[in-house]
C-alpha cells in the first residue's frame, strides 16, 4: 500500500485526496465512526477521530448521562474537496419506554497521515454542543393523579410523604435524641419508643440510617418544629398518592396505589440537556412534556365502604364485609376491623368454613341434580348418624319432617348431611365453583381467593361438606360470589380498578336454572323472615352460618345475602354464634 500511496502522491486525482480506489474514503471512515459510536464502542470511534483522547473522554461521558438502549446513527451524504469532506449523517437515540430522540449531525474529515480522520469537535456529537459541555437525560415524572371511587368521590389524592431519617452515629447523645424522636411521633404511631428507634438503628446496616417513620406533608409540617434541629436527624420527601381518610380500607389500598404509580412511567416526560463543567444545566436540546395522568376510578363505593367499616367498628375479633354488584362483580366494599387489618387481607384471601351458608351450594345441587325439591318432605332429626359419624343440629334440635325450604330456614344440619350423601363425587364442587367457590380470579390492584371445595368420594366428608364443614373452606370474598349467583342468576365475573378486565379461570360459568334462582330467593326470603333483627329489611335474602373450627368448641358467625343488586357476606370470626354477624349485617344495612 506504502507504493500505491507514493504513486497516487504524484498523479493527484482533485475532489479524491490522496488516495486511489484501494484506499479507504471518507465515506468509508465516517460509516467506521458511526458504526463504532451507535455500537457504544467509544474507544473505536475515537481512533477514527484527530484527538482520540479528547473524543473517547467525552463521548464515555455522554454515554453514561444519557445511557441509552439502543443508538442508531446513518450516513446521509458525502461531499469531498480538497483534503477534506464534509459528512452529513442521522442520529436516533432511544432510551426505550417510547422516548426516542432524533437529529441531523455533520462532521468534517481531513486527510492526515495518508488516511482520513475524522476532526474532532463537539458538534460532531451535536451541532449545538459547545466546548467543555456534555449531554444528560432527565426524567419528569408527572403528577400523581387521584383516585376516585365509582361515583368521583376522593380515595386517594396526591401528597408527599416524608422520611424521618435517624444516624445514631452523628447524633451526639443519640438516646436523648432518640427519646425526643420518640416524644414527637408517638402520635402518630404509638409502637415509636426510645428503645424501639434505638434498637431499629442498632439492626441495620452499619452506616445506613434507620427509617423511623413515613409522615403526610401535614404531619410532618405539625411536628417539625419539634424535630427538625435534632442531631443526626435528616429528611427525605417523594410523591405518594395516600388515602384521603386514613382508615379507610388499609389492607386493600396499597395494592391499588402501587398500581396507580406503578403505570406513571408510560406517561413520563423527559428531556435532553447541556451541562456544564459543574454538571448545571446549560440549554434544552429536546423536551417531551409529562402528560397529565389520568385520574383511576376503583368500583369501591366510598358509602358502602364506610358503611360496613362502621358496622364492624365495635368487634373484639377479626371481622369481615365484601359486598359488590350482584349483577356486575365490581367490589363495593372490602371492610375489615382493625383487629382483621394486623393481619392481612382476609376478607379477600381468608379461608374459614363456611358453615350453614354453604347449605346454599348443597340446595342447588341437590334440586339440579333431582334429589330433592324445595317443597319435598325431608327429615330433620336432632342428629342423624352416617356411618359412625353424628351430625348434630345445633343443640340438637328436632323439627321432625318439614319441607326442604323449611329445613334451609331452620338450618337443619342433619338434612343437609344427607341431602349431601345422594349426591356424586363432585356434585358440590362443579355447583360451588359455578358460584364461585373454587374459581380463580386476577383482579389488578388486589390478591383474592375464593375457596375450595374439594370432591369427596367418602361418603362421611360429603356428608360433613353437606352443611359446610368438612373439607371446605371459603373466603368472604368467595361467598359473595355466592350471593351474587343467586341475586343475579349467573356467576359475575369481580372488578375493582374501572377498565381493567379481570383474569378467571372460569369465564363461561354455568347459569342458574331460573326456577331454582327463584326458589333460592323465596328460602333465603324465609330465612330473613325467622330473623328479628333484620325485620326493617324484608327486602333482604340471605343466609346464617355457624362454623365451627379448631376443637370443634368454637365457632364463626356467618351472615350471605343480598338486597336488591348488593350481595354481601358477613363474617364475625370466634364469634360462636351467627347472631353477631346477623346484628352487623343489620348494622350495614342502618348505615346505608
Amino acid at each position: 500500500m506504502g507504493v500505491l500511496a507514493a504513486v497516487l502522491v504524484t498523479l493527484p486525482v482533485a475532489g479524491c485526496g490522496l488516495f486511489g480506489d484501494d484506499g479507504p474514503t471518507p465515506s468509508d471512515i465516517a460509516d467506521d465512526y458511526l458504526g463504532a459510536f451507535a455500537e457504544g464502542d467509544s474507544a473505536a470511534a475515537a481512533g477514527l477521530t484527530d484527538s482520540p483522547d479528547s473524543a473517547k473522554a467525552l463521548l464515555d461521558d455522554i454515554r453514561d448521562g444519557l445511557a441509552p438502549e439502543k443508538v442508531a446513527a446513518k450516513l446521509a451524504d458525502v461531499e469531498t474537496g480538497e483534503g477534506t469532506a464534509t459528512v452529513r449523517f442521522d442520529v436516533a437515540w432511544d432510551f426505550g419506554h417510547g422516548r426516542r430522540w432524533e437529529y441531523p449531525g455533520r462532521m468534517e474529515l481531513r486527510e492526515q497521515d495518508k488516511t482520513w480522520k475524522v476532526h474532532w469537535s463537539t458538534t460532531v456529537v451535536h451541532p449545538e454542543l459547545a466546548e467543555q459541555q456534555s449531554i444528560a437525560l432527565q426524567n419528569e415524572q408527572p403528577e400523581l393523579a387521584p383516585v376516585l371511587d365509582r361515583d368521583g368521590a376522593l380515595v386517594m389524592s396526591p401528597d408527599r410523604v416524608i422520611s424521618v431519617l435517624f444516624e445514631p452515629a452523628k447524633a451526639g447523645d443519640a438516646g436523648a435524641v432518640a427519646g425526643a424522636l420518640a416524644t414527637a411521633l408517638s402520635g402518630f404511631d404509638r409502637s415509636i419508643t426510645q428503645k424501639s428507634i434505638m434498637d431499629g438503628a442498632a439492626k441495620g446496616p452499619e452506616g445506613q440510617p434507620y427509617q423511623v417513620v413515613l409522615l403526610r406533608s401535614s404531619d410532618y409540617e405539625a411536628v417539625k418544629p419539634r424535630i427538625y434541629e435534632l442531631p443526626g436527624v435528616r429528611f427525605t420527601a417523594s410523591p405518594r398518592l395516600l388515602p384521603a381518610d386514613k382508615k379507610l380500607a388499609p389492607t386493600l389500598l396499597p395494592g391499588i396505589r402501587k398500581l396507580v404509580e406503578d403505570e406513571l412511567i408510560g406517561s413520563a416526560g423527559w428531556r435532553v440537556i447541556t451541562t456544564d463543567a459543574s454538571g448545571a444545566e446549560v440549554a434544552e436540546l429536546y423536551a417531551k412534556p409529562a402528560e397529565p395522568a389520568q385520574a383511576a376510578r376503583v368500583t369501591l363505593s366510598l358509602g358502602v365502604q364506610n358503611a360496613a367499616q362502621s358496622a364492624l367498628a365495635s368487634e373484639p375479633t377479626p371481622s369481615m364485609i365484601v359486598a359488590m354488584r350482584a349483577s356486575t362483580g365490581e367490589l363495593l366494599a372490602v371492610a375489615q376491623n382493625p383487629v382483621a387489618d394486623k393481619q392481612g387481607a382476609l376478607a379477600l384471601t381468608g379461608r374459614y368454613p363456611p358453615g350453614s351458608t354453604f347449605k346454599i351450594v348443597t340446595a342447588i345441587a341437590g334440586i339440579a341434580s333431582g334429589k330433592t325439591q324445595p317443597n319435598a318432605k325431608v327429615g330433620c332429626p336432632g342428629t342423624l348418624t352416617i356411618q359412625g359419624r353424628v351430625v348434630p343440629n345445633n343443640d340438637e334440635f328436632d323439627k321432625g319432617v318439614i319441607p326442604l325450604h323449611s329445613a334451609f330456614a331452620f338450618s337443619c344440619n342433619t338434612t343437609f348431611a344427607e341431602l349431601a350423601t345422594k349426591l356424586g363425587p363432585s356434585d358440590l364442587t362443579d355447583t360451588a365453583r359455578s358460584m364461585g367457590l373454587g374459581a380463580d380470579f386476577v383482579l389488578r390492584g388486589a390478591t383474592t381467593v375464593t375457596g375450595s371445595v374439594p370432591p369427596a368420594t367418602n361418603v362421611v366428608e360429603r356428608a360433613e361438606d353437606g352443611f359446610g364443614q368438612g373439607k371446605v373452606v371459603a373466603s368472604p370474598f368467595g361467598m359473595a360470589l355466592v350471593a351474587s349467583t343467586v341475586a343475579s342468576g349467573t356467576m359475575p365475573t369481580p372488578s375493582l380498578l374501572v377498565g381493567s378486565p379481570t383474569e378467571s379461570d372460569t369465564p363461561d360459568a354455568e347459569p342458574l336454572d331460573p326456577t331454582i334462582r327463584t326458589a333460592m330467593h323465596a328460602m333465603m326470603r324465609e330465612v330473613t323472615q325467622r330473623t328479628p333483627v333484620l325485620a326493617p329489611y324484608p327486602d333482604i335474602r340471605g343466609k346464617t352460618g355457624t362454623a365451627q373450627f379448631g376443637d370443634g368448641k368454637r365457632a364463626h358467625g356467618w351472615y350471605v345475602g343480598f338486597r336488591g343488586d348488593l350481595a354481601f357476606a358477613v363474617l364475625i370470626t370466634d364469634a360462636n354464634t351467627s347472631a353477631k354477624a346477623v346484628a352487623a349485617t343489620a348494622r350495614f344495612m342502618s348505615a346505608l
